[in-house]
């Protein structure tokens, strides 16, 4: 089963909006799954699914969600080639969180190059999964630092000269270390005794210099031009 799903629920009033999801997976039984499940998180509401990579392009076209919970491994195109063209065709793009069973899979690397916020793996615990969703529609990252930088070893991508181009300040440098180790704003600020309107000015400079999608993005670019190196104080 692919398209909308039936029962999306409205929020009582005076409530704040569920998030929308879209889930895109080629197997059936964990499409269904998920739907099921996520639909019954506080907060969220599926309102579609998708089978491969064309269906999603169409059903967020359609149904608008905010977040698209986004396989990888599909046929006809690729979680990477859907990411991609979302996040580059649409007017007002949704989030998109990579599920993945395996945390080293290098799809999911040129995923969030493409500019996915983050990535969760199909076997956690499904609370888990809706709060990734919720974090991510709300502007922040899903990041698993050090499972971040093992999947960026094994499959450098082209983006590592980004950062030598970008001309970065000192102080941008810093809050991009910061980023890469998944603080939120609101530590960073924490850490550099500034206030978060401080950071999220910096964040913003970041990203603009760099030529990248969102947070992740930026980190992702981190580690591949070795602005963050593992093992060293900070990574």
């Amino acid at each position: 089963m692919s398209g909308p799903v039936a029962g999306a629920s409205d929020p009582a009033p005076g409530a704040p909006p569920d998030v929308t999801v879209l889930i895109a997976d080629d197997d059936p039984v964990t499409r269904s799954g998920l739907s099921t499940l996520l639909g019954a998180q506080p907060g969220l509401a599926v309102v579609g699914q998708a089978a491969d990579g064309v269906e999603v392009v169409e059903q967020v076209g359609l149904l608008r969600p905010d977040v698209v919970l986004m396989d990888v491994r599909m046929p006809r195109r690729n979680g990477i080639e859907a990411t991609r063209e979302l996040l580059r065709g649409q007017a007002d793009p949704p989030k998109v969180v990579v599920i993945t069973t395996f945390e080293n899979d290098g799809y999911v690397t040129a995923a969030l190059s493409a500019g996915a916020s983050g990535f969760v793996l199909k076997r956690l615990p499904v609370p888990q999964i809706a709060e990734a969703v919720r974090v991510v529609a709300a502007g922040e990252a899903v990041l698993f630092p050090a499972a971040l930088r093992r999947m960026v070893a094994a499959r450098p991508l082209d983006s590592a000269e980004a950062l030598p181009r970008a001309g970065l300040t000192g102080r941008e440098e810093g809050v991009l270390r910061l980023m890469a180790t998944g603080l939120s704003n609101p530590e960073i600020a924490q850490a550099l005794a500034v206030s978060q309107e401080t950071v999220k000015t910096h964040v913003g400079n970041v990203l603009s210099k760099l030529g990248a999608q969102n947070r992740t993005h930026a980190v992702v670019i981190a580690y591949e031009s070795g602005l963050v190196v593992p093992g060293l104080p900070g990574a």
